[in-house]
């Protein structure tokens, strides 16, 4: 093996033409609730993840524009966003997941979607339409009473 493979990566790629630099991400670390004894109470094991949406040098001003709209509630009012992760009681562990979902997160929001084509209904699917309204209304034809006068 070579010594590249022990290094750990700079960048995390989010698309095939982005990629955010490690030095634009800020972790903060601080202790975990729920169980765990003596050790959630001495360990900072809980992983906090910000980014700077509004003041990355990384992103266009329509990547910019995307992951603001599309990433609101993630996001604060100064444009930084805010990803937690308290799965394990490992702070590495904790770390990876989050830097995962960042990663996960921001190439969903960016993810251009398809526009919608409206179609036309088929001509079999019209005529089951009507076949299917037919029979329904040949069915509460045969509720209604022979005799109107009572």
């Amino acid at each position: 093996m070579n010594a590249d493979a022990y290094l750990a990566p700079t960048t995390i790629a989010i698309t095939h033409d982005l990629a955010i630099p490690l030095s634009e991400l800020t972790f903060r670390f601080s202790r975990s609730s729920g169980p765990g004894g003596q050790h959630v109470n001495r360990s900072e094991t809980r992983v906090e993840l910000l980014f700077d949406i509004a003041g990355s040098p990384s992103l266009s001003e329509m990547q910019r524009d995307r992951l603001l709209t599309r990433l609101g509630h993630y996001v604060d009012a100064d444009g930084s966003l805010h990803l937690f992760s308290s799965l394990t009681r490992s702070q590495l562990a904790n770390r990876e997941d989050v830097t995962a979902r960042f990663q996960a997160l921001l190439r969903a929001a960016l993810h251009e979607r398809k526009r919608r084509l409206p179609t036309q209904p088929t001509a079999g699917g019209r005529e089951r339409r009507l076949r299917a309204k037919r029979e329904r209304s040949e069915i509460k034809q045969t509720r209604r009473s022979a005799d109107t006068d009572d």
